[in-house]
């Protein structure tokens, strides 16, 4: 089979780290893009992240730069969860490639309309950069696959009691893309928060390699979980989508973004739109995962 083209658009972050890593290392994929957008940490950090990365693993794809701030509200990153940095507990060499001198949205359109077959995005982060990417060029719509994003949640938050980070980052960026009429999967924290890396696997993996061990070395620093109880390595959940999808339990659902309130970042589910009843559900949602599949795949990246 020829291998799935995508854009990975990511706030790197260590499980975003995680998620790249698998990603490049897979022949099933073929990342063309690193697109960078502020969330977990400030632009320019996730920026250099992404670009320490690409170094690291010596892969040859360019990374953009991409929003600094979501559409209406002020960032608000995490450095307690992923460090100061964003990838905290590694010590790369000094970076000397350089992003390219486009935004991200310039170079995704670009790449998108040149591309003589479709291309998957698959969303780490905060939506920014594709709502405005959508909205100013929908053209693209034609060349998207498919928009598979980590994100939501059917039954609470992690942010607060009702919105998960990376659409409490941007609500209005999120609402824009889940009323795209695009093809999307939602991996929420109903799946994310099962998906667990524990002690034994973690420790597999530090022997596996000098990847094995730079995540190793971040994840003693992830402050989402810990190595007893499991690290919820969120955004690696997109690619044991794309590459292992029998590993989920799917439902297709209308899903709704809270925008305003208290509530903001919300996401509201149901069989049907409330507001429009006779609309078709617009989200693959996936509801439930085989944790232990999913664990032996994460370590399988590595261990081969």
């Amino acid at each position: 089979m020829k291998p799935r083209n995508i854009i990975i658009d990511t706030d790197p972050g260590i499980d975003d780290a995680a998620a790249i890593t698998i990603a490049v290392r897979n022949p099933a994929l073929n990342v063309q893009l690193i697109s960078t957008v502020a969330a977990n940490v400030e632009v320019e950090k996730t920026t250099q992240n992404a670009l320490k990365l690409m170094e690291f693993l010596e892969a040859d794809i360019p990374v953009a730069k991409g929003c600094d701030a979501p559409l209406l509200k002020k960032l608000e990153p995490c450095p307690e969860i992923h460090g100061v940095s964003g990838m905290d507990g590694y010590d790369f060499p000094e970076v000397k490639r350089q992003p390219l001198q486009k935004h991200a949205v310039e170079v995704m359109r670009e790449m998108l309309m040149e591309s003589e077959e479709k291309i998957t995005l698959a969303a780490l982060a905060t939506h920014t950069n594709i709502a405005i990417l959508l909205r100013l060029y929908p053209e693209v719509k034609e060349k998207i696959d498919e928009i598979v994003m980590m994100g939501g949640g059917l039954s609470g938050g992690n942010t607060n009691t009702v919105a998960e980070f990376n659409l409490y980052n941007d609500p209005h960026a999120a609402y824009m893309v889940f009323e795209s009429g695009l093809p999307i999967t939602m991996l929420g924290l109903d799946v994310t928060n099962k998906a667990l890396l524990r002690k034994d696997t973690i420790e597999k993996i530090k022997e596996s390699g000098k990847e094995g061990e730079m995540l190793y070395s971040l994840f003693e620093h992830y402050r989402s979980g810990t190595f007893e109880s499991g690290l919820r390595i969120h955004d690696a959940c997109i690619m044991a989508y794309m590459l292992k999808p029998e590993l989920f339990q799917t439902e297709k659902l209308y899903v709704g973004m809270v925008t305003e309130g208290y509530a903001a970042g919300a996401t509201v589910a149901g069989k049907v739109n409330p507001i429009a009843p006779g609309r078709e559900p617009n989200v693959n949602v996936c509801v439930d995962v085989d944790e232990v599949a999913f664990e032996e795949w994460f370590a399988g990246e590595f261990c081969r």
